[in-house]
């Protein structure tokens, strides 16, 4: 996966993929592609709760080219399939405005793909739990003071 992907461009390669055994290998190697986290950025502050799983998120503010505010996320997980799922929810998120985060339906893109109904109920709420943490990042920078 590379940074140009969009959530439209995963649909279609899903769309291309009819055996959810496939589909499930797409996602792992989208998890593949992320650079992931150094060890020095898996610290408790980052980790996700709410996940299975060992997640960690990190949060980095930056601007666009308009001299906005917009948020980008790393992340990394100790599982193959998680790690799919963080990079579709990368996707999503990285680069947007805050105000971009909170609009985004990370589950309606989920549905999308189908993968709503396919997740354990486990899975689905480390998503959950990763949009929740994103989304109060989100807040958090809308809600803070801005910087000189």
């Amino acid at each position: 996966m590379t940074h140009s992907s969009t959530i439209d461009d995963i649909v279609e390669d899903f769309a291309l993929i009819d055996d959810w055994e496939e589909r499930y290998r797409y996602v792992i190697e989208l998890g593949r592609a992320l650079s992931g986290l150094p060890e020095s950025a898996k610290t408790e502050e980052n980790r996700v709760r709410g996940c299975a799983s060992q997640v960690w998120l990190e949060t980095v503010p930056d601007r666009n080219a308009a001299g906005e505010p917009t948020l980008s996320f790393n992340a990394d997980s100790d599982a193959h399939i998680v790690r799919g799922l963080i990079a579709i929810l990368l996707t999503l998120y990285t680069g947007r405005t805050p105000r971009e985060i909170l609009d985004v339906d990370a589950m309606a893109a989920f549905g999308r793909l189908g993968l709503n109904e396919h997740l354990t109920p486990q899975r689905s709420n480390g998503v959950r739990s990763m949009v929740e943490r994103i989304r109060r990042d989100a807040r958090a920078a809308i809600d803070a003071p801005p910087s000189s």
